[in-house]
């Protein structure tokens, strides 16, 4: 799953996502779903979430239902 639809988003969901900062560098960054952002059902660019760290950033990639910590490269 890719992130552009936000029923496949909910809180708890491991996911990577590309921050405002990193848009031009499309580095990833690895965390668990606190709030859901995009109000939308769906998003080209994927649904834009809080990270439990407090990141803000659009859905990359569903990575899983378990924890992840750290950044993707």
């Amino acid at each position: 799953m890719n992130g552009q639809y936000r029923k496949d988003i909910h809180p708890g969901l491991a996911v990577a996502i590309v921050l405002k900062k990193d848009q031009r560098s499309g580095r990833l960054t690895k965390g668990i779903v606190k709030d859901l952002l995009t109000s939308a059902p769906y998003h080209s660019r994927g649904i834009k979430v809080r990270l439990q760290d407090g990141q803000v950033g659009r859905v990359h990639a569903i990575l899983a239902d378990s924890v992840a910590e750290g950044n993707v490269h």
